[in-house]
Formats: C-alpha cells, sequence, structure tokens
C-alpha cells in the first residue's frame, strides 16, 4: 500500500510538472482588454434590453446622496442589500450600480446550455426561507437562479433601486460632509455603446466583485483566436444565434448544430455541463484539454414536495441549519452519529478542507507541513481513487479513459459532478483531443492545431475560463476597478501594496471608514460560496446597524454616522491570519491552475523577498474553516462590545 501511495504521489509531481508555462498567468488575456476588436466584442453584453433600460427614469441623479452605493447587483449586492433591509434600513437609503443589464452576476451573464449550480441548490441559492421558494431540483438551473434573484429583488423592493450598465470608477472620502464622492461611468444607447458620465455621493459604499467576473482566453500561435473564420464565442456569453436555441430553457435545442464541426477549448466545470449538450446537436464534436477536471457522479433529481415540506423545509430555522452541516461535513467533518442532510459527493469530499480551511490544522509550523500535506493525501486518497475507477468504468475506450483521468489531490482543481459527461465519450462523433498539458500549438483560419494536428473546425466555443483572482492580490478595490480614497487622501490599493491586507474579518479595513466588501483575502472560504458572501453580508450589516444604534440618535435614519475598523483590531486579525498562512502550503504540491496562479510546484514564491512573502502570507483566508469562523462572529456579536470598530456620528 505504501509502494501504491508513493507511486501516485509521483505521478502527481510529473503530471503538474507537465502543465508548468514560464508565461504563468500572462499566457492569458483578459477578453475586455484585447487589442483585437473582434475578442473584446467576444464580452459585449448580448443579453441587456438597451431600448427598455434607456427608456427607464435613472435611480441615481447628478449630487444624489444615497445611504448606501452598492457596487454590483449579483448574488453578493443583492443580499447585501436585503441584509441591510433586514437591519432596520429601507430600500430607499439603498442604491445598487451594474455594469450588466440585469440582475445576477455570474447568473446573469453565463447561460450556456446544461448550466446548474453545482452545490445544492437548497443551500446555494440565498434567502430560501425568507423567500418560501421551493428549488425545482436538488441543483438548479441557471435560468431558475437568474429568475430567482430577480424575485428576490422584486419582493425587496430594490427593482427601481438598480442602476444598470454603469461602472464605478473612483470614490473618495470627505470627511468633514461625512460621505464619498463617487464617479461613474455609464453606457447607454442601442448598443450600450454611448458612454457618459455620473457623479453622486454615498455615506457608505459596498464593493461585491465576484471572483469570475473577467472572461479570458489563452494567447496562441498561428492566426490566434482572433483570426480564426469561422463562429466563435466565449460560454461566459453564449451565441445562440450560432447555437440554436435559447437561454431561457435549461437544455435548449442547439438545433443549428446539426451539419457543424464544433470545438471547444477548455474541460473545466463549464465544460463539464455544455459537452453533453453540444454532443447531442453537434455533426462532430472536438473537445481540447489541457487539463482534465475530476467528474464525481451528481445525483440530479427533481424536489420532492413532500420531502421539502417534512424533511428539509420543514422547520424555521432549517436554511441555517443544512449550510452548517455541509459546511462542517466538509471543513471537519461530522460527528459520529450526525447525518448529512445534503449526503451528496461534494458533502464527502473531505479532503477538500485543505484548500479551505479547517480546525485540526488551523495553525502549522514549516516542520509540520510535510505531515500535514501527507495527512491530506490519505484523507483524499479513498475519493480519488474511487474517481479515477469510475473513469474507467464508464468510459469504453480505455486510451480515452487513461486522458480523462485527473492526477492532482481534490483541492487542487474544484471538483466537477456530472451524470453525463462521461459518458458523452462513448459516442462516435465525439473526440477528445489531449493536449498532454501543453495546451494548444496554435489557431489557423479554419480550425485549431494540437499535437502537430489541424482540426478543420466551423464553431469554436472558447471555455477558457477567468483570469485569476491572485492579480488583484486580495485589494477588493483592484477586483472591482475602482480607486478608491479614504482619509487624507490615501488609496486603499497604496496601504495593501506598502503594508500587505489590513481588515477586521476581511470586510474593512482603518482609515476607510463606511467601505466595505465582500471577498475572500483574511476572510473565509468554502465550497459554497455564496453561504461566505451571505456570511459576510450579515456581518457588515450587522456592524452598520449596530453603529448607528449606539451613536447619535440611535435611528438608521441618521445622517453623518461612521463605522471604521480599530487599527489595533485589524493588526491583531492580520497576526492571526499569519499565523494560519502555512497551513495553506497544501496548494504548494498542485498542477498549475488559477488557484495557484498558473504556477507549478516548484515555482510558487520564487524571487520572492522576504517581506514580500509575508504579505502573500496576509493575504490568506481564516486557516481555521468556517465553522469556527460562523463561532468566532457569533461570539462577537454576543459580547455586544463592538470590539475592533470605531463609531462616531456628526
Amino acid at each position: 500500500m505504501a509502494a501504491e501511495f508513493a507511486q501516485v504521489q509521483q505521478k502527481y509531481a510529473e503530471e503538474a510538472q507537465k502543465r508548468v508555462k514560464t508565461e504563468g498567468i500572462s499566457q492569458f488575456e483578459a477578453l475586455s482588454q484585447s487589442d483585437s476588436d473582434r475578442l473584446r466584442h467576444l464580452a459585449d453584453d448580448i443579453w441587456a434590453d438597451h431600448a427598455a433600460l434607456d427608456a427607464q427614469t435613472p435611480p441615481l441623479k447628478p449630487g444624489d446622496c444615497p445611504k448606501f452605493l452598492i457596487a454590483g447587483a449579483g448574488i453578493s449586492g443583492v443580499v447585501a442589500a436585503v441584509r441591510l433591509i433586514q437591519q432596520g434600513f429601507t430600500a430607499d437609503q439603498i442604491r445598487l450600480v451594474e455594469t450588466a443589464g440585469g440582475v445576477g452576476g455570474t447568473w446573469y451573464w453565463n447561460r450556456y446550455p446544461g448550466l446548474h449550480c453545482d452545490v445544492e441548490a437548497y443551500i446555494y441559492m440565498p434567502l430560501l426561507e425568507e423567500m418560501g421558494f421551493m428549488p425545482t431540483h436538488k441543483y438548479a438551473p441557471g435560468v431558475e437562479i437568474r429568475n430567482y434573484l430577480k424575485a428576490v429583488v422584486k419582493k425587496y423592493e430594490l427593482e427601481d433601486k438598480i442602476l444598470f450598465r454603469t461602472h464605478v470608477n473612483k470614490a473618495e472620502w470627505n470627511d468633514e460632509a461625512r460621505y464619498y464622492k463617487v464617479d461613474l461611468t455609464t453606457w447607454r444607447g442601442s448598443k450600450g455603446r454611448e458612454q457618459g458620465s455620473l457623479s453622486v455621493n454615498a455615506e457608505f459604499l459596498y464593493m461585491t466583485a465576484g471572483l469570475l467576473a473577467t472572461p479570458q482566453v489563452p494567447k496562441v500561435g498561428g492566426v490566434g483566436i482572433k483570426g480564426f473564420k469561422g463562429d466563435i464565442f466565449h460560454t461566459s456569453l453564449w451565441d445562440y444565434d450560432v447555437t440554436g436555441g435559447s437561454s431561457e430553457e435549461p437544455f435548449p435545442e442547439l438545433s443549428k448544430l446539426a451539419n457543424k464541426r464544433v470545438g471547444i477549448i477548455g474541460t473545466g466545470a463549464t465544460a463539464i455541463q455544455a459537452v453533453p449538450q453540444l454532443a447531442k446537436y453537434a455533426k462532430e464534436l472536438y473537445i481540447f484539454q489541457r487539463t482534465p477536471s475530476a467528474v464525481f457522479s451528481r445525483g440530479q433529481k427533481p424536489t420532492d414536495p413532500t420531502e421539502w415540506a417534512t424533511s428539509i423545509a420543514d422547520q424555521p430555522g432549517w436554511s441555517g441549519k443544512r449550510n452548517a452541516n455541509f459546511i462542517q461535513s466538509v471543513a471537519d467533518g461530522l460527528p459520529d452519529g450526525v447525518p448529512s442532510l445534503v449526503n451528496d459527493e461534494w458533502s464527502r469530499q473531505r479532503a477538500y478542507s485543505a484548500l479551505i480551511g479547517d480546525q485540526e490544522f488551523a495553525t502549522v509550523t514549516p516542520e509540520q507541513i510535510p505531515e500535514m500535506i501527507g495527512r491530506f493525501l490519505a484523507l483524499d486518497a479513498p475519493s480519488t481513487t474511487a474517481m479515477r475507477q469510475r473513469i474507467k468504468d464508464i468510459v469504453k475506450d480505455p486510451e480515452t479513459a487513461e486522458k480523462l483521468t485527473p492526477w492532482y489531490p481534490t483541492w487542487c482543481k474544484r471538483p466537477t459532478f456530472s451524470d453525463t459527461y462521461l459518458q458523452t465519450f462513448n459516442d462516435a462523433h465525439v473526440h477528445l483531443v489531449d493536449t498532454d498539458g501543453k495546451g494548444l500549438d496554435s489557431v489557423a483560419a479554419d480550425g485549431v492545431v494540437a499535437k502537430g494536428t489541424e482540426y478543420p473546425l466551423d464553431i469554436l466555443i472558447l471555455s477558457t475560463g477567468y483570469l485569476s483572482s491572485i492579480l488583484d492580490g486580495g485589494d477588493p478595490s483592484i477586483r472591482a476597478g475602482i480607486k478608491v480614497f479614504g482619509r487624507h487622501g490615501r488609496e486603499l490599493s497604496e496601504k495593501f501594496s506598502t503594508e500587505g491586507i489590513s481588515t477586521l474579518y476581511g470586510v474593512a479595513s482603518n482609515g476607510f471608514p463606511n467601505l466595505f466588501w465582500l471577498g475572500v483575502a483574511q476572510s473565509v472560504i468554502s465550497a459554497n460560496h455564496a453561504s461566505v458572501l451571505d456570511t459576510l453580508a450579515q456581518l457588515t450589516a450587522y456592524m452598520i446597524g449596530e453603529g448607528h444604534a449606539r451613536v447619535g440618535d440611535g435611528t438608521k435614519a441618521q445622517r453623518g454616522v461612521t463605522v471604521e475598523v480599530d487599527t489595533a483590531a485589524e493588526q491583531a486579525w492580520g497576526m492571526r491570519i499569519l499565523q494560519g498562512a502555512a497551513r495553506f502550503a497544501t496548494i504548494s504540491i498542485c498542477t498549475p491552475s488559477y488557484i495557484t496562479g498558473e504556477m507549478g510546484p516548484s515555482n510558487m514564491g520564487q524571487g520572492m523577498s522576504q517581506e514580500d512573502l509575508i504579505k502573500a502570507a496576509k493575504r490568506s483566508p481564516w486557516s481555521g474553516g468556517m465553522p469556527a469562523f460562523l463561532d468566532l462572529i457569533a461570539k462577537w456579536r454576543a459580547d455586544g462590545k463592538l470590539e475592533g470598530l470605531i463609531a462616531s456620528a456628526a
């Protein structure tokens, strides 16, 4: 057994090394920043109803000063607004600004065929208990999630409080007036390309930019992707004019692919869902793979109304209880005798805590790192062994099965779940083009070249993901594309680049009153990111609400209230983050991916000074796992002192 375990680890190292490229993250470019008009326009908002949006009365006019300005109307922004309302503020005090033409964030942009949430909908979709909503399936379709978020906005009377097709550029704190002066760029017109500007003020500013915000494409030789003569689009903006079908259907009929040779680049979480749908309609389908995904069984099923009423949503507080059960199962494991309420493959991926934190290894010394990694590898072995055997059992051609087999720990890439993806490769017209970790050679006018062979194509689909969040260095203002200036004109990015990330609980920083964000640096991460966002939204709303209750006249309507992080508190929190940073050495053995910044095991941290290494460590999430974070916040609230915060009124 020990010899077999050692062989697997050797295989992991060999496969990781194949995928190392000296270019790192720079091997990709953002669609929206490409020097090619064709590629840039692949990021245009094709879903917006520009005429209807132009006809609406804008919720923000020059010089307005709402109490809250929330940058983003995805899950983060919507939940942040609702939690503020539940804290006693009103919808009239809130305005949201969104670059897209509608609500939903990633669920607005992504509408590819087969799209579903990969975490159980009963715990992924926020506010289900408040909404009294029952998802149609255990894993809800994307169109259902998008329409659900619209329903949340309607219920909480936020529909006319969102300024779409607008981006926050700059926010400057005015200490005397106690508000931010906010500069925005707007887009209007029949194609949303008529650019304008707007200046408003806001007492409180939220930044809620998501992790999957900037679609990317690989830089390849030949004519490049822009030179391909056929139809081309990115999965983040699926072109149904090319494929047939509609974004309003979970499984649209892609009738226009009937006589087409279709190529899709990438085999990550998106492709796992889209490939089976493409295979139903394309004449020939070519899947270009750099690194295979770990594919576990899905177990999709319709929601049984009786089960929902009697054993899922059967009592007040069911949602929080179910979420906590799932979070515990992945982070620390459930205690003996406690059943798994979600009871799916995700909830059994205990080794994923190597990425998201747990209590056992909340703090480790450098000397303990090898032991820690070994413990996680051993924990992961039964699951990954069964997953690899499942591939052999399903895929009939042994060579194809071997190419589809991943060789890295589960935590190195987000695991995927499907009951149809692997089966697709048994169809004669479906072709896996495995590049053995190297990626494409080049793109030609009429096809794609991989491993020296050109594959003629009519349509090229880019399932190539998003720019790595590592690029923003944990700075939420960089992720949001907003220049934020706090007290004495200091820029948030300057503070973080000089001192490293400095926050309390990862949501606010000293010197930047009334500024909050929902992110991951110095905060908490989980397999269910939606629950993280909701946790942080509740935390920040509580901070602001309690801050109002304890100063001035104590009302939610009072102007001139400020809530700010104390310097000592953020320094203490930063120290706790540093103490736990070494436990994330688990990614040091990972194959290159967005998690590692496309760096290989031997390249991470290479050439960094001691000061830069410390700053990098300060970007780490909370190492103790989400259950411990929830306990920490609960105790902080129960203490009632608002320790670490300074609230004042004009």
